[in-house]
């Protein structure tokens, strides 16, 4: 329960923020609710004003009125609204901390984070508890917003939740009964000092974990191996080197204990997505599921869209639609998962990144990466010279470009290494806009 005396201040009002608000109305406490957008910009903002004392178009002095403060993941902690609030000693905690201090205690709560994996490996251990008949929500990063359940309530069994860094920098006591780490690798440069600074905000999610609890682990990563001595909670770590991991990858299999699954029965394509199938395998194993049963389930999920997703084949030519790869590492993955070299589309909203690093898998695995975007340039300095390049401006043209320029058996591949915002909404518009693309141009060639 909440204490109805305690005055909220929401900052932010995408789907968290409104949920975050609408369960502290419904459990009877008071909240106000501020964005820096105007009225007009936000879809609910009438409903809103009907329902709360709202501001918008600002971050006023009204907020320094409340007692805590829930903070959108979108809004940066140097904001100069958190400066002030600090300044004032106001309680800042996110929407996925106040979800964990109202939730019924009879829900055991499984969370996810990672530079790369966070939805599928969310979505694939929700598909395995759903296949046995738990009671489960999926929610947080992907979906729905915690609050958005009935989670003060009892009865629901298990609640998956993926977790960004930003969810996770302002947690206060979050606890999860198994907290998954995925990997590592730089991201979020523009929002964190630097990488060592991103690598602690995702540790967090293990913080306040006890003894009773269960963190699983990448065992290849050594930003994640040197950061986990401290932990209290019972550390399972999976690997695809290390054969004494409770679940490793030796060869064609995966192995957890005695039991072994073909990697070819794992429906979702790449290297990366073995590995996030291990970790699912370690939580089932926590949770003590019927890991054969465990293995079935996996056979039957579905890769989620804009994630290595099979778009089309045209006049011979593949479309794999890999909008959600808005990082280097997981385009390193997208490369490794084809078994001949593609023709890569890249580029978008930079994000702080060297894309240097990712220089010798494009040598290894492109045949021509064609970059467009307002990274370009900067994708371009990394690899001219070393890399067959296309410069694009237009993202239509480029993927037309592309498609002119292939041949039969071709793969086309979109993974971007980038942010969306500079020509989209997110990556699923681009995701989207992708495919349309692509369907006009088979509907062309069908009708030449």
């Amino acid at each position: 329960m909440i204490d109805t005396n305690v005055k909220y201040g929401i900052l932010g009002l995408a789907r968290s923020g409104i949920a975050a608000a609408y369960k502290i109305k419904d459990m009877g406490g008071n909240a106000f609710l501020s964005d820096l957008l105007p009225a007009e910009k936000i879809e609910a903002a009438e409903a809103l004003k009907r329902d709360f004392e709202c501001e918008f178009g600002e971050h006023s002095d009204k907020l320094l009125e409340c007692d805590v403060w829930i903070v959108s993941p979108g809004i940066p902690l140097n904001a100069p609204i958190i400066t002030k609030g600090k300044q004032a000693g106001i309680r800042m905690i996110s929407e996925i901390e106040f979800g964990w201090q109202i939730k019924a205690a009879d829900s055991k709560v499984i969370a996810i984070t990672g530079s790369n994996g966070k939805s599928t490996t969310a979505s694939l251990i929700y598909h395995i508890l759903k296949s046995m008949n738990k009671k489960c929500i999926l929610a947080g990063n992907i979906g729905d917003a915690f609050c958005s359940f009935p989670i003060h309530k009892t009865g629901i069994e298990y609640i998956v939740l993926e977790i960004s860094s930003f969810q996770l920098d302002l947690i206060t006591s979050f606890s999860p009964h198994i907290a998954v780490l995925l990997n590592l690798s730089p991201d979020h440069l523009n929002r964190y000092k630097g990488f060592a600074d991103y690598c602690n905000s995702k540790m967090r999610i293990f913080r306040y974990q006890t003894v009773k609890d269960f963190a699983v682990l990448y065992l290849d990563s050594e930003e994640i191996v040197r950061r986990a001595d401290n932990l209290k909670a019972w550390k399972l770590y999976f690997s695809k080197e290390a054969t004494n991991a409770p679940a490793y990858l030796d060869g064609k299999f995966i192995h957890l204990g005695e039991y072994q699954m073909s990697i070819y029965d794992v429906p979702i394509k790449g290297p990366h997505n073995h590995l996030n199938a291990m970790a699912a395998l370690l939580c089932a194993q926590a949770l003590e599921l019927d890991i054969p049963k465990t293995m079935h389930a996996i056979k039957s999920f579905s890769a989620l869209p804009h994630r290595l997703e099979y778009v089309d084949c045209v006049n011979g030519v593949n479309f794999y639609n890999d909008s959600k790869a808005t990082n280097t590492d997981s385009v390193r993955s997208a490369l490794e998962s084809f078994e001949r070299p593609i023709r890569i589309i890249l580029g978008g909203s930079d994000k702080g990144e060297d894309y240097a690093q990712i220089t010798k898998s494009l040598q290894d695995h492109a045949i021509r990466a064609y970059i467009t975007g307002d990274s370009r340039y900067k994708m371009q300095q990394a690899w001219l010279g070393k890399v067959p390049l296309v410069l694009v401006e237009d993202f239509e043209d480029c993927v037309r470009i592309a498609f002119d320029e292939a041949t039969i058996g071709d793969y086309i591949v979109l993974s971007p290494a980038c942010a969306s915002y500079d020509k989209f909404k997110n990556f699923e518009h681009r995701g989207d806009t992708f495919k349309e693309i692509v369907r006009k141009i088979k509907r062309e060639k069908e009708q030449a």
